[in-house]
């Protein structure tokens, strides 16, 4: 009679927790991660399920389904993957040790290790939610033999193993609470296998409870559609508001996992026969786990896909969906002369996908020789710190003369700034430029470090100040390994207290999500500033190391220059407010100064540039009526140059307003094509004409400059100024 019953819920749980994740991935529910938990406790469930049906139970048959069933899956999606992504050109930095993990089921702990964070809801990586499938292939690996163990305890006296298990329940749920309160990275704790084996463990125990004493459920029918249902209703509320950043993060994990323990008690007394209806359902359940390998990478892919967002997102569904059920299909046991086909045509192209995995560049070595020059970086910034704590007793002395020399119109404001006692927390991409930073501030101090997070600056603020060596000038840049959030950063602030703080916003924001929220959070405070580095980065690839945050040397002389900028611009505003004197002498110094306005044009050639007193507005969309935007938003510089391809195109008489909007300035105009600007109070700089003397100055695109044409494009951009300076 078993094998004619139909447990239709069960496959329901499993298809919505499927959906759940699938729309977390997708960002657009921001608690589906939640149910994980569900299908944690699905597979421990299942697990006994599956192992008690069997009259003998064998090692060898237990393992060879596993293989076939969770692995042989998994190795196809992994090398399908590779392959397709070879094709859209992406830099993988990691590809060779993550699919590594991968592959030998550590995945997790190497997530970790690499400070991946799940919660970012980044998509730099294919593989970010193969950390389940570790902690599964770690679980099925010694579920065999504690399930024979504790069998053959319940064979004698079933009490026995459900008390050892129930225990086990306890302890471990406990283990991951106490380890979610006390530890602040909540990736080691959502990673980690002994913090998320409660939730297996929990389906273990119903698994053996649901055998030995069947379904603990009402007598009463409609009593147990109505407790069901509510335990589904707690589930969904619980994955539409409670993300990872909320308090109730452990409570909601192991309320999620204790309601699937429910759901499937109930699912045991919800039978009935399979009917067509629950055939589809039974099928769409059967292939959640082929969805669940596929959807990253899918969307990895179409990040790499211009498309708009309400074509992307449904073609991202589809394709999920149907190549999860090719293979799906491939692995099935049916006899199928086009299964096989399917299967060889598949085979053969994952066989190329490890061929790319074979052949591909590891840049470990690259990463680690990294490493090796931060370290050396931070044994050199012991010495500089040693060597300012005998300069910083000096320092507001020297501060007040200074401001009292500016006030005076004695100085300027640049040799104030210059010679401030700044100081800098930051994480590793500071430390990459610490060296320059005290070249840029010699009387500055730096503490930088690793992997370092918000949660540790107050502790070093603290001592600082504990110690007399807290100055008025705190340049802050943390969040590249995810954010802390509000609460965090208001203990910050209470510790720095009216000092002037400098937030660096991040360059892989697109991992982390920090910037906004870091923006928005400023805005809260007078003395609270932003340092924007991630708008500085854009399009300025030649900034950045190959794992595309940390600095080469062009991005350290940018990201001190910005960072000098930022503060001397916070200094100008204060200082010009209290003395006309010296606003009159900012004004003068203002002259030597210039802002470019460009877009792809100028992201190539800035990489030429070296004007240490030059702003940078690019957009690669820019028109007409953003240029304009900008410059009422945001107050140029004397000199105005505007560096635009023939993508931005402007009439006459739009360069016209915008030489009335500029009319105390100087603007330049490079000339890309052969359009005629005829206006008396623009300096031209024509590279059309040297563009059409010398085919070798563009591109195939014909709209891009090669080398030459970049160098050729900055030597008369040089000699323009120069001659009208």
């Amino acid at each position: 009679m078993e094998n004619t019953r139909y447990y239709k819920t069960l496959n329901i749980v499993r298809i919505l927790s499927c959906i759940a994740v699938f729309l977390y991935h997708l960002n657009i529910l921001k608690g589906g991660y939640l149910a994980v938990c569900v299908f944690f406790v699905l597979s421990g469930y299942l697990a006994c399920n599956s192992a008690f049906k069997r009259d003998k139970f064998s090692l060898k048959d237990y393992y060879l389904n596993r293989l076939k069933n969770i692995y042989l899956p998994l190795l196809f999606v992994v090398f399908l993957s590779i392959l397709a992504i070879s094709f859209i050109k992406v830099t993988w930095l990691t590809l060779k040790p993550e699919t590594l993990s991968v592959l030998l089921g550590y995945n997790n702990y190497w997530q970790i290790s690499a400070n991946m964070d799940y919660f970012a809801r980044h998509i730099n990586s294919p593989f970010m939610h193969f950390w389940y499938i570790s902690i599964l292939l770690q679980f099925e690996l010694v579920f065999p033999s504690i399930f024979l163990m504790l069998k053959k305890i319940g064979d004698k006296k079933k009490i026995i193993s459900i008390i050892i298990l129930i225990l086990l329940s306890i302890g471990s749920t406990v283990f991951f609470y106490i380890s979610s309160i006390n530890n602040t990275n909540v990736m080691n704790i959502y990673y980690n296998s002994l913090t998320r084996v409660f939730s297996i463990i929990l389906g273990v125990t119903i698994g053996f409870i649901i055998h030995y004493y069947k379904s603990i459920t009402f007598r009463n029918k409609v009593i147990n559609i109505i407790v069901f249902s509510i335990y589904l209703v707690i589930l969904t509320i619980l994955c539409i508001f409670i993300d990872s950043n909320s308090v109730l993060f452990p409570y909601a994990m192991i309320l999620t996992t204790l309601i699937s323990c429910r759901l499937i008690d109930y699912s045991m007394y919800f039978t009935n026969p399979l009917n067509k209806f629950d055939k589809v359902l039974k099928y769409i359940s059967n292939i959640s786990y082929e969805i669940y390998l596929f959807q990253y990478p899918v969307i990895f892919i179409f990040q790499y896909i211009v498309l708009k967002d309400y074509l992307k997102l449904p073609l991202i569904i589809i394709i999920t969906i149907i190549l999860s059920i090719i293979l799906h299909f491939i692995l099935s046991k049916k006899k199928n002369i086009f299964k096989y086909i399917l299967l060889i045509i598949i085979s053969i192209t994952s066989l190329f996908g490890v061929y790319k995995f074979i052949i591909e560049k590891d840049h470990t070595p690259e990463l680690n020789q990294l490493k090796e020059e931060l370290a050396r970086n931070e044994e050199e910034m012991k010495l500089k710190q040693q060597e300012y704590q005998e300069k910083l007793k000096k320092e507001n002395e020297e501060f007040e003369n200074r401001l009292k020399e500016l006030e005076n119109g004695s100085n300027n404001l640049e040799e104030v700034i210059t010679n401030l006692s700044v100081v800098g927390v930051g994480d590793s991409v500071m430390l990459g430029a610490v060296n320059r930073l005290y070249n840029t501030f010699p009387n500055g101090y730096f503490d930088a470090k690793v992997s370092r997070t918000d949660y540790e600056a107050n502790a070093i603020l603290r001592n600082l100040l504990n110690n007399g060596m807290l100055s008025d000038t705190v340049v802050i840049h943390l969040g590249t390994n995810g954010q802390c959030g509000n609460r965090c950063r208001d203990v910050i602030m209470d510790t720095l207290g009216n000092r002037k703080v400098f937030w660096v916003t991040v360059s892989n924001d697109y991992d982390v999500h920090v910037n906004s929220g870091l923006k928005e959070y400023s805005n809260r405070f007078n003395n609270s500033y932003i340092i924007d580095w991630e708008e500085e980065g854009k399009g300025h690839p030649e900034y950045f190391a190959a794992d595309k945050i940390h600095l080469n040397s062009s991005g350290i002389t940018a990201y001190c220059h910005l960072v000098y900028s930022s503060i001397y611009n916070v200094y100008k505003e204060e200082i010009e407010n209290k003395k006309q004197e010296m606003i009159n002498t900012h004004n003068n110094e203002l002259k030597n100064k210039i802002t470019f306005y460009g877009n792809d044009l100028l992201l190539n050639v800035s990489k030429y540039m070296d004007y240490k007193d030059a702003d940078y507005v690019m957009d690669k969309d820019f028109n007409y009526n953003k240029l304009i935007e900008s410059i009422k938003n945001n107050k140029p510089n004397y000199k105005v140059v505007f560096v635009f391809d023939n993508s931005f195109e402007i009439s006459n008489s739009q360069y016209k307003n915008i030489s009335s909007l500029l009319k105390d300035n100087k603007l330049y105009v490079v000339r890309f094509n052969n359009t005629n600007i005829k206006l008396d109070d623009i300096e031209i700089i024509d590279l059309y004409k040297e563009i059409d003397k010398n085919n070798d100055y563009l591109m195939v695109d014909n709209i891009h400059l090669t080398d030459k044409g970049n160098k050729k494009l900055m030597e008369l951009i040089n000699k323009k100024i120069e001659i009208t300076k």
